[in-house]
């Protein structure tokens, strides 16, 4: 019975034996496993990064111009301090005659680095840079800081910069260590003297007065897990700690948790790691934090909310003098060194605000991303993208629509209602690169994401007049045209399917035969209306085309006073074709993308497409100049911008729609006014929308403007008899105008008087005869009298006499 009893026991003894290798071995593997995927986790965070999207960067070159002004706003946005007198230090700058310094700061775009240093820049007599010195190095030019204009973060929130632990200051790492985890080198996942020791301190206060978690438990908290205070979370915890612990050096760690540790919040993205703490605090890089800004920014991880530098300077400055306590206890700083820290006060950069209205900015940019080759998510991608956006030309647009409107509405308080609110557009492009420089899709973002300047298609009235007005002008018409030419602004009714259409003009009236060139600048609706007949609908269409807009145009006759809807985006693009001299660049946001290692993953080589001569452009530039100095945009000189400007107007039926659109040789501005449903506003485009792109030039270029538009090749200037649209001469005289060269009119009104008078003596050849033709066609057209008429076929042999 005994040998039984003895055999039982030493099998249940093995069984256990086995259960518990089993057992052992499994958990073994299971750990192995865990420690498999949160190192692959561990791995995949670190890769994660926030993209950033900048606005573009102020650049310095030899030979350049720069405006004082500028410059010094620029630096200001973008944190930067102005000093009187002596050299500036890291973020300061004096700009002072011709001779300016700059302490320029580290500068971040993906991988690209720039360490940043004082720099001096001269200029010479005409305010052009002649010589850029960093020290003894000559430069042939500088980047200065882009201002940041949004943060695509992941799903967690987060915006951080990384940084490498090589490039932060040693203070900043004794000051962890010293507060955090002294023994962090010695200890593993867990440090159970701190352990011991954090509970008898919490035992003695009743309450959690210490913590016993090292850094590595702390980043696998903030890495993996929430904040919630349970048994569960506390295990698992741990575990995530030792499987760190045993996959990655110390260093490794060390750096992860300064990447990644929360130390603040920025609106509704959680500010995470020292590299971003340091920009958001500071205004400075990691590798330029002194030995206060360190204290500070270790004495924040306690409590982000609690020792906040912007919210409650007084905590965060008493915390930081408590680690530099410490550090002194410790032995890295001495006396001295405590007593000046604590005396001196760490400086915090203000929160920055982002330039107003940039979300709709940053809704097109990732629009225009979306169609690029992997692009589909921007969040976590760890991009920066840097756009074209001029961040105080984006503020004065959103400025002049939110003063516009509201000036609106205090002159017709009706606009006012409960149901709708009104609503306006303005969107301003580089002409010649085609990059849109400012947008604003509306009154209000927060109540409004669409964006009216791109998403939005509106009838433009008269400010589509251009477009035909260019077709009439091209040389590929059978009808040759001019801005001479003469054209009858007399009643006119046009059958169509839907009935006859009789176009009006908005005063009523008829003012008979008139130039191409004073239709144009008054705005003339029934002379449009026989220049779209004469040239054909279709040619429209073909010339809309070539000026890049791609909305459906339908090709009846009153397309050719707008009748077919567009977006402000593609009509002011269109424009800006004609103040690049013909030469029509896609419009677009983004300038460069770079991935994580700075390599650059977007063509940044925009579509370009020849519409115009640049001497048929600069033909419409002409009359576009005549409407601001003559026509219906003459407020904007009244509105006190002297610059060279080419606008023109545009008001639909009803006044349900206000724009006014134009050009100067540097920059193309497009404004759109009305309500969402179309309810008419009262008011026409030279009312609503012409004083805020006013308002706009005299911002982004001052009241005088810049450069002039200059005077191609191909274009001759005669003095023309308006009555007839002939070259002045003996016994007429007659006002300058512009012609494509070879257009200029054949015979001058004196020449024709002579020609005139003889073919009324009866002294006539053939020769003769086709001059005073054409004469009276040029002339005359439609209005010739019937006996006129018929004494010509009969004299020329094409009618029997009487």
């Amino acid at each position: 019975m005994k040998r039984k009893r003895t055999s039982r026991r030493k099998l249940f003894t093995r069984r256990r034996l086995a259960f518990l290798a089993l057992a052992v071995v499994s958990s073994g593997l299971a750990f192995v496993v865990f420690e498999a995927r949160v190192a692959a986790a561990f791995e995949s965070v670190e890769r994660a990064a926030p993209t950033r999207i900048v606005a573009r960067p102020l650049i310095l070159r030899l030979g350049d111009r720069p405006s004082r002004a500028d410059v010094s706003k620029h630096l200001t946005d973008v944190g930067y301090r102005s000093v009187r007198r002596g050299t500036p230090e890291i973020g300061e700058f004096r700009l002072s005659g011709r001779d300016w310094r700059i302490g320029r700061r580290p500068i971040r775009l993906g991988s690209y680095f720039d360490a940043g240093g004082p720099v001096r820049v001269r200029l010479d007599r005409r305010g052009r840079v002649r010589a850029i010195a960093a020290g003894e190095r000559d430069l042939p030019g500088i980047l200065l800081d882009p201002e940041q204009i949004g943060t695509v973060v992941g799903p967690d929130g987060r915006d951080r910069v990384n940084v490498s632990l090589d490039q932060l200051p040693g203070h900043l790492i004794e000051a962890l260590l010293t507060v955090e985890d002294r023994s962090f080198y010695e200890h593993g996942a867990f440090d159970p003297r701190r352990m011991v020791g954090a509970a008898l301190a919490n035992l003695r206060q009743r309450r959690l007065a210490q913590g016993g978690s090292t850094l590595t438990q702390q980043l696998a908290r903030t890495l993996f897990l929430s904040n919630e205070r349970t048994v569960f979370r506390k295990l698992r915890e741990a575990a995530i700690a030792v499987a760190l612990e045993r996959r990655f050096s110390k260093d490794r760690l060390l750096e992860a948790y300064l990447n990644h540790i929360y130390l603040g919040q920025n609106g509704g993205d959680a500010i995470h790691g020292v590299g971003r703490a340091a920009q958001f605090f500071f205004g400075c890089d990691a590798s330029r934090l002194t030995l206060g800004q360190s204290a500070m920014l270790v004495g924040i991880i306690r409590g982000p909310s609690v020792y906040s530098p912007h919210r409650q300077p007084e905590r965060a400055e008493a915390r930081r003098d408590l680690v530099l306590r410490q550090l002194h206890e410790q032995g890295y700083i001495d006396a001295d060194r405590l007593a000046s820290e604590t005396e001196s006060s760490t400086s915090i950069q203000p929160r920055r605000t982002r330039p107003r209205g940039a979300r709709w900015y940053m809704d097109l940019v990732r629009r225009e991303l979306a169609t690029g080759p992997g692009f589909e998510r921007l969040d976590g991608a760890g991009l920066t993208v840097v756009t074209a956006l001029e961040p105080e030309m984006q503020r004065a647009a959103a400025s002049v629509i939110r003063d516009g409107l509201a000036n609106l509405e205090r002159r017709r308080p009706a606009l006012v209602s409960d149901e709708r609110t009104l609503q306006a557009a303005l969107v301003a492009i580089d002409p010649w690169s085609g990059e849109i420089v400012a947008m604003v899709g509306g009154r209000s973002y927060g109540a409004s994401q669409f964006n009216r300047a791109v998403d939005a298609r509106r009838q433009p009235g008269s400010a589509f007049k251009p477009i035909v007005a260019l077709a009439a002008l091209q040389p590929v018409q059978q009808n040759e045209f001019t801005l001479a030419s003469l054209i009858a602004d007399e009643p006119l009714s046009v059958e169509t399917p839907q009935g006859a259409w009789r176009p009006a003009n908005a005063d009523r009236e008829f003012l008979g035969p008139i130039p191409l060139r004073e239709a144009l600048e008054a705005s003339r609706n029934v002379p449009f209306a026989r220049l779209g007949m004469a040239i054909g609908p279709e040619r429209i269409v073909e010339t809309a085309r070539d000026l890049g807009i791609e909305s459906r145009l339908t090709a009846v006759p009153s397309l050719a006073l707008g009748a077919s809807e567009v977006s402000l985006l593609e009509l002011t693009s269109a424009y800006a074709a004609l103040a690049a001299e013909g030469e029509r660049v896609e419009p677009h946001a983004v300038r460069a993308v770079l991935d994580p290692a700075g390599e650059s993953l977007h063509d940044a080589t925009p579509r370009s497409r020849h519409a115009a001569t640049p001497a048929e452009a600069y033909l419409l530039t002409s009359a576009l100049r005549g409407v601001v100095e003559r026509g219906t945009g003459r407020a904007v000189r009244d509105l006190g911008y002297e610059g060279p400007v080419a606008a023109k107007s545009g008001t639909t039926n009803g006044s349900r729609d206000a724009w006014f659109v134009g050009y100067t040789p540097e920059l193309a501005v497009g404004v759109w006014v009305g309500f969402d449903d179309g309810t008419p506003i009262g008011f026409s485009g030279s009312q609503a929308a012409l004083p805020i792109f006013t308002s706009f030039l005299k911002s982004a270029l001052g009241e005088d403007g810049d450069r002039d538009f200059r005077f191609p090749d191909g274009i001759e200037m005669v003095d023309v008899e308006p009555e007839t649209g002939l070259r002045a001469g003996w016994r007429c005289h007659g006002e300058p105008e512009l012609f494509l060269a070879g257009t200029v009119p054949e015979y001058g009104c004196g020449r024709t008087d002579r020609l005139w008078r003889e073919y009324r003596r009866g002294r006539y050849d053939s020769d003769v005869m086709e001059d005073v033709e054409r004469w009276l066609r040029r002339s005359l057209g439609s209005r010739r009298p019937a006996r006129v008429e018929s004494d010509l076929r009969r004299r020329s042999g094409r009618e029997p006499g009487p």
